[in-house]
């Protein structure tokens, strides 16, 4: 039985059903087939990156095309418990949490850098979750924001 990916915004049974046909032929080294699910889940794996790391811009894109890739290293080995979307939403998490670890060893990163990423992601957060509450959660030390964010907004239980 295919899981949906949350209860409030289930996906239509004829894209899960598209979603293995293209999973299926990308695991098969299909490279137009990937980029068809690269085009479909993008926006929704970047949104994730974004809420999680708390950063909009150049370093999410890259973090978010990092995990594309290691969903195409990983397509062989899929298995079909949960869509597509949800495994793409835990390849997401998995990486950002991944970013938010690597940030905790590198302190000497530039402040300056890290205020740019900051005004950007603001910009985003207006649209995605309201201006008080976006700078509330960015007000946040890294794992208190994921913490929230994995729980309040993606819904996942304690």
């Amino acid at each position: 039985m295919l899981m949906q990916i949350h209860p409030m915004h289930p996906m239509p049974d004829a894209v899960i059903d598209e979603d293995a046909v293209l999973v299926r032929r990308a695991a098969s080294a299909d490279v137009a087939a990937f980029e068809q699910l690269y085009r479909r889940h993008h926006r929704r794996v970047y949104a994730v990156i974004v809420r999680l790391v708390g950063q909009a811009g150049a370093r999410a894109e890259d973090l978010t095309q990092e995990a594309f890739v290691r969903a195409w290293q990983a397509l062989p080995a899929f298995r079909f418990e949960s869509t597509v979307a949800t495994w793409l939403h835990r390849l997401a998490v998995t990486t950002a949490l991944m970013e938010l670890r690597a940030r905790r060893s590198r302190p000497w990163q530039d402040d300056d850098t890290e205020l740019e990423q900051v005004a950007a992601t603001d910009m985003v957060g207006r649209a995605m979750l309201g201006r008080d509450l976006e700078q509330a959660v960015a007000s946040l030390p890294p794992r208190a924001r994921a913490v929230l964010v994995l729980h309040d907004v993606e819904g996942w239980k304690h």
